[in-house]
């Protein structure tokens, strides 16, 4: 493994931010210094010139600054057994530049804490706690042990639940050791058809099963019966949200059926090469793509990282509409709880609580428009609108009052763009 340092890897703003944070979680702190640093993993070794051009693409941002001397290390890396996606558009930038030796660049932050007093094994798991994304990274305490990074494992051998001879209480049990998070219904729903089926599931099949049936993918939900009042409805929800289209499908191409909706849109000039190779004007139909999709649960863990993957999907699925569409223009918007900034508390911002796995609104509000804007940025899409609102109170409720609100943020991602007809 090659170990190169970058550049600074976080502004003085927020640098002191840090620092502030870290005195508010009872650990007094002198300096921070934050540092990029970049571990490759090569399948040969590098010759001069090579590593001349790598040194030369991992050469950007701010000139590098002498670290503090007597500072606490903490190296915070992508978390371990995983692939950062920065490390796979930088492997593949290598790459294209003849670095073909190269398997993979990962980047973490060295971070060199100066205490203002000696930091015990409390302090320092406090302080590690606000260094690092405890969903996406992993914080270790030597450069050395980031070759744990690159470290490969054989595949675990399939198992298999015996519902047929343990039963539901089998299932159970497997869905609490392997974090499945399946619903009473659905265990019961697995039960009910591997046992008509005369076999019992693989661990695959039931985590296929999860994922399909999360938050990102409640179509069961969406096509579910509704009975209100006691009294079943013919709608289904997600037949009640295409009531606007059937009532009004004018000018609408596509619906439901792909990745984004697509509208009629203009007829436009367009630049590109014609059947012979010479680059001329064409004029044709540039119709609108759109799309709008949340990201809520990974946004209320970690905000930024959530917030971005939630726009980098949707971007993706505005790409991958038809044979390929065009994103041109991004928007993220926020709904969460009370913000209750420090020193201008709102007199309406009661404080309710709430679960410790989810960060607070106002760091969801500080985090994920960063994130969100990011993502965008670094694709090449301008985020150019959005929306933010508060709402958190105690209310009348069917069995008393209760409060409601936004502690699980709603987290939109959406954009438009332009599709070809012939696409």
């Amino acid at each position: 493994m090659l170990h190169l340092p970058g550049g600074p890897a976080l502004s003085p703003f927020r640098t002191e931010k840090l620092i502030q944070r870290a005195r508010e979680a009872g650990v007094g702190v002198r300096a921070i210094h934050a540092e990029y640093q970049h571990f490759v993993d090569t399948e040969q070794l590098l010759d001069a010139e090579e590593l001349l051009v790598l040194e030369g693409l991992l050469d950007y941002g701010p000139a590098r600054q002498a670290p503090p001397e007597g500072a606490e290390l903490f190296v915070v890396v992508p978390r371990l057994g995983t692939i950062s996606p920065w490390a796979s558009k930088a492997t593949d930038i290598a790459h294209n530049c003849g670095l073909t030796k190269i398997h993979r660049i990962e980047r973490g932050i060295a971070y060199r804490v100066v205490p203002e007093g000696p930091l015990d094994d409390a302090g320092w798991r406090t302080l590690a706690g606000l260094l690092h994304d405890r969903m996406t990274e992993s914080v270790l305490r030597h450069f050395a042990d980031a070759e744990a990074l690159f470290n490969t494992a054989e595949p675990a051998p399939l198992e298999t639940v015996d519902i047929l001879g343990g039963g539901r209480a089998a299932l159970v049990k497997a869905n609490g050791d392997w974090g499945l998070a399946l619903s009473e219904d659905e265990i019961d729903y697995l039960v009910e058809n591997f046992t008509a089926l005369g076999r019992n599931p693989t661990d695959v099949e039931l985590m296929m099963f999860a994922q399909a049936n999360s938050e990102h993918c409640r179509h069961k939900i969406f096509n579910a019966n509704w009975v209100i009042d006691g009294e079943r409805r013919d709608e289904t929800l997600f037949g009640m949200i295409r009531e606007s289209y059937k009532a009004s499908p004018e000018g609408v191409l596509s619906a439901y059926r792909d990745n984004a909706a697509v509208i009629e849109g203009f007829r436009a000039a367009r630049f590109y090469p014609d059947a012979g190779g010479r680059y001329t004007e064409h004029e044709e139909d540039a119709h609108i793509l759109m799309k709008v999709e949340t990201h809520n649960h990974p946004t209320a863990i970690s905000p930024f990282p959530g917030a971005a993957t939630g726009s980098g999907g949707e971007i993706r699925d505005e790409g991958a509409t038809g044979r390929g569409g065009k994103p041109k223009a991004g928007l993220c918007g926020f709904s969460v709880s009370n913000l209750r900034i420090p020193g201008f508390e709102q007199p309406w911002e009661t404080d309710h609580g709430r679960p410790g796995r989810i960060v607070s609104a106002l760091d969801i509000m500080i985090e994920g428009p960063l994130g969100a804007a990011a993502f965008n940025n670094e694709f090449g899409r301008p985020n150019v609108c959005g929306y933010f609102r508060t709402f958190e109170e105690r209310v009348p409720g069917p069995e008393g009052e209760e409060v409601r609100g936004y502690h699980k943020p709603i987290m939109i991602a959406g954009g438009y763009g332009n599709l070809r007809a012939d696409h």
